[in-house]
């Protein structure tokens, strides 16, 4: 009689780690803060492994999906921060050379992320109630990162007509990647000359200074 040895599930692959000492502290610093509540778009996952691809080729697109565990990402499921913080900074340094350099790479990936999200239906709303108007778009923004993620507070803080503050606290992405979210979102109302600046108030909190014409 033949001895079968009761099967084992397989193991969960483990997350990519970035090489750099820093980035990949800084990786672990953010995912321990996050629970099981704090969730973004299967959007933004593929947005991700799109830019790689185009950016990277088929090769680099293929050694991020290795530690994924999902084999396809649905645009507005929600899937664990936990998940897409790994991938989006294993792309980010994959692209730093090409892009020139790790925040720059990141900004890629976040212009990537709004035009994906402006494309869906909650991002089409978003720009008509918007009537290109940049300060309309920006008054919204806080309401439209409700239906991207599940976490943190965004506020706008008015400095001039065409300038001010975005804050965001509890926000689990780097501040390079969130210049890229907001001057695609401003370039997407015809906002021109535009300028973000991030500055990192702590590892989840951050502002923006924006100005454009």
């Amino acid at each position: 009689m033949e001895l079968r040895l009761p099967s084992r599930p397989m193991p969960a692959p483990a997350p990519p780690q970035p090489s750099s000492p820093d980035a990949s502290r800084e990786l672990r610093q953010r995912c321990a803060l996050a629970t099981p509540d704090d969730t973004a778009r299967g959007m933004f996952f593929r947005g991700v492994l799109e830019t790689v691809r185009r950016l990277g080729g088929s090769g680099m697109e293929q050694l991020c999906r290795q530690s994924l565990p999902e084999k396809r990402y649905v645009d507005f499921f929600s899937y664990p921060i936990t998940q897409f913080l790994p991938l989006a900074f294993q792309a980010a340094e994959l692209l730093s050379e090409s892009c020139g350099g790790l925040s720059a790479a990141h900004r890629v990936l976040g212009e990537k992320a709004t035009h994906d999200f402006l494309e869906s239906v909650a991002g089409r709303t978003l720009l008509m109630l918007a009537y290109d108007e940049p300060r309309l778009l920006l008054g919204q923004l806080p309401t439209g990162f409700l239906a991207a993620v599940s976490y943190g507070e965004r506020s706008m803080v008015w400095t001039g007509p065409r300038s001010g503050r975005f804050v965001m606290k509890r926000d689990f992405m780097p501040a390079p990647y969130h210049e890229g979210v907001l001057r695609a979102a401003l370039e997407a109302v015809g906002a021109r000359d535009v300028v973000v600046q991030g500055r990192e108030l702590g590892l989840l909190d951050a502002e923006f200074a924006l100005s454009w014409r």
